[in-house]
């Protein structure tokens, strides 16, 4: 028989018969590769292990133990779940059944309404596919045969309707046949651990005006020790959930009345916002920022010179019109920014200038992503701009990743993942400039010791950036800080400094937001910490619990002194035993609790209970020396930590 090579990543050739395919390939390498493997990276095209091999192709295999075969044997298995539901209810209409992180689903068309309690059913008939061991067949047909395919499945139909090339894959196991790029796991019986998680609604393509169908959430991995895991951080993820603890601390809601993606915010979540807010603005003015504040509508004709009217006026609220004109909301500060700039003439003496703003934008977010704090349509950015010359943005960049390292660390995030996104196929601005930014990015992120990796071709269209995302107590990933080279804008708005040859220059813009948006930080940190909220950034640290009506004007007392030297107490009146009381403000979660009877009054003392149990009487001075140093410690180490210079 006749033989080929084959090249695998590290140069290596392997002889294989020629015809054979990838998991041959495997095979030939080893039987424990041969198990693992899920499918294969050829010539920089991702395939099934099916799939024929030819002299001199590169091949690389993707085994379950790595992020791609899980993705992989995920999307076999969303295919799986809806080849159980046709199965069970008849005249199904398929959608589509992406997987997204750490899961799957598959938007389904029926016409019973799908619950939690139908889930088991489901998961019955899915083992029963498994078991079956069902081959996933490749085959690639024109479109007209792909209509005759899938006639009487008219969201299949729309999506093939919009499809560009002239030969579409489809993939069939057992009965079930789907429109598929591909690739999957050779067999149903590839699939091992899964659980069904949840039912949701969705409109069709994500549009309101388009059916709502039924969205079936599942989650597998390839065992099950993997899956029990997954599902204990599920759980825990549960118990944090910012939604249900923001009605449980009484720090927000969002009211239907007043408009979806609008929060609300209580006395408690004001103090909470106050706390980052004041945090966040004396760091900037210490590393000489200035703060500005721009108005939150604008004329539409700043937003056609910005270019948002033509990119994203999908994400922009409908002009109102105010004596003729059209104005709207703001979806950005940066205008109002730029404008600033181009109040007057500016020379390079004054450049870098940092300017800050907590500003409040408005995006027009559709109703099915909202979701409590973390996807909202009127939120606060963190937002700033600094003009600087391209001498000066590796400099300027690593002053904003030593501040964000700072900012991040003061609320408790210390691992992230850093990643530097390059310029896309489409791009404005000069190649030199995009080199000598894209270099400055990458020598700064190098200089700050951290690590990063490449995420080419994902650049906004004016500069490439740096994007940032925090994990939290229970590991889940968010995105945080930005930071944005932008050629674009200055042009746009014709931005010119003065240089030393007293000609006319054009200004590089940095966007950077270093927690993103208030609300959404807010929600992160509200689920990382589960509401028990560190001493500094508790809205209410202590709260003074009298044990009957006489020991209210003591308590009222100890509330004042403690007020008077900035310490955020409360005060329990109510009619109500202690006990309830305790477990009342246990359950607000607050630092401390300072119980005041008649032994207290007689001595000065406070009864003092924090997260850690009962503490007993210590007198009043005492327990103001303590709670001032908890406070002022936090500064005082922050303060130690910058004047090292940060964390970064």
């Amino acid at each position: 028989m006749e033989k080929m090579n084959v090249v695998l990543p590290d140069g290596a050739k392997i002889e294989l018969d020629t015809g054979a395919n990838v998991y041959d390939l495997a095979g030939k390498i080893g039987a424990r590769l041969q198990k693992a493997a899920v499918a294969a990276v050829v010539n920089d095209e991702t395939v099934d292990l099916g799939t024929g091999l030819a002299d001199g192709d590169r091949v690389s295999i993707i085994t379950e133990s790595s992020a791609e075969g899980i993705d992989i044997m995920r999307h076999s298995m969303s295919h799986v779940m809806a080849q159980a539901v046709m199965r069970l209810y008849p005249n199904v209409k398929l959608g589509i059944g992406p997987t997204i992180q750490d899961g799957f689903y598959y938007d389904l068309d029926l016409e019973k309404r799908i619950s939690v309690e139908d889930l088991p059913s489901i998961e019955a008939e899915m083992v029963k596919i498994i078991s079956e061991d069902l081959g996933f067949e490749r085959r690639e047909i024109g479109k007209d045969d792909a209509k005759r395919e899938f006639i009487g499945q008219p969201y299949k139909l729309e999506l093939i309707d919009e499809i560009e090339d002239a030969a579409l894959g489809l993939y069939k196991d057992g009965e079930f046949v789907d429109l598929c790029r591909g690739p999957h796991v050779m067999s149903t019986g590839r699939l091992k651990a899964f659980k069904l998680l949840s039912v949701a609604g969705a409109y069709w393509r994500g549009d309101e005006k388009r059916p709502m169908l039924q969205r079936i959430y599942g989650t597998a991995y390839f065992n099950e020790k993997e899956l029990k895991a997954h599902l204990v951080r599920l759980e825990e993820a549960e118990k944090r959930d910012h939604r249900k603890l923001g009605r449980e601390l009484d720090l927000f809601t969002i009211d239907d009345a007043f408009g979806a993606g609008l929060p609300l915010w209580h006395p408690k979540g004001a103090i909470l916002r106050k706390v980052v807010e004041d945090f966040w603005k004396n760091e900037h003015i210490k590393r000489g920022y200035e703060l500005i504040a721009t108005p939150h509508i604008a004329k539409v004709d700043l937003w056609r010179t910005s270019g948002h009217w033509d990119f994203y006026r999908e994400s922009m609220f409908s002009p109102m019109e105010v004596e003729g004109t059209d104005y709207v909301v703001k979806p950005m500060n940066c205008p109002g920014h730029i404008k600033i700039y181009k109040s007057h003439t500016r020379s390079y003496r004054e450049l870098p200038i940092r300017w800050a703003e907590l500003g409040t934008v408005y995006r027009f977010e559709r109703s099915g992503v909202l979701h409590g704090l973390l996807r909202v349509r009127g939120f606060t950015q963190d937002d700033a701009h600094i003009f600087c010359t391209p001498e000066q943005i590796e400099s300027e960049i690593l002053d904003v990743i030593e501040l964000m390292s700072f900012i991040l660390k003061g609320f408790g995030f210390d691992d992230y993942d850093v990643y530097l996104s390059t310029q896309p196929e489409k791009s404005v601005g000069l190649q030199e400039n995009w080199d000598k930014a894209t270099s400055a990015l990458s020598a700064a992120l190098e200089k700050a010791g951290l690590a990063y990796e490449i995420d080419p071709g994902e650049g906004v269209f004016y500069g490439p950036k740096i994007d940032v995302k925090i994990r939290d107590a229970i590991g889940r990933s968010w995105q945080c800080t930005t930071i944005q080279v932008d050629f674009n804008l200055p042009e746009r708005f014709d931005l010119t400094y003065v240089g030393a040859d007293n000609q006319e220059h054009r200004p590089i813009m940095i966007h950077r937001a270093i927690l993103g948006s208030l609300e959404r930080f807010i929600g992160v940190l509200i689920e990382h910490y589960a509401g028990a909220f560190p001493v500094w950034v508790a809205p209410e640290q202590v709260i003074v619990l009298p044990i009957a009506d006489r020991h209210n004007e003591y308590a009222e007392t100890v509330a004042g002194k403690l007020r008077e030297l900035g310490v955020r107490a409360g005060l329990d009146l109510r009619t109500e035993s202690v006990n309830k009381k305790i477990r009342d403000a246990q359950l607000q979660k607050t630092p401390y609790m300072l119980v005041v009877g008649d032994k207290e009054i007689e001595n000065e003392q406070v009864a003092v209970r924090d997260r850690s149990g009962n503490r007993g009487p210590v007198a009043l001075t005492s327990f103001i020396d303590e709670i001032t140093e908890a406070i002022a410690s936090f500064s005082s180490g922050m303060e130690a930590e910058a004047a090292d210079g940060g964390s970064a």
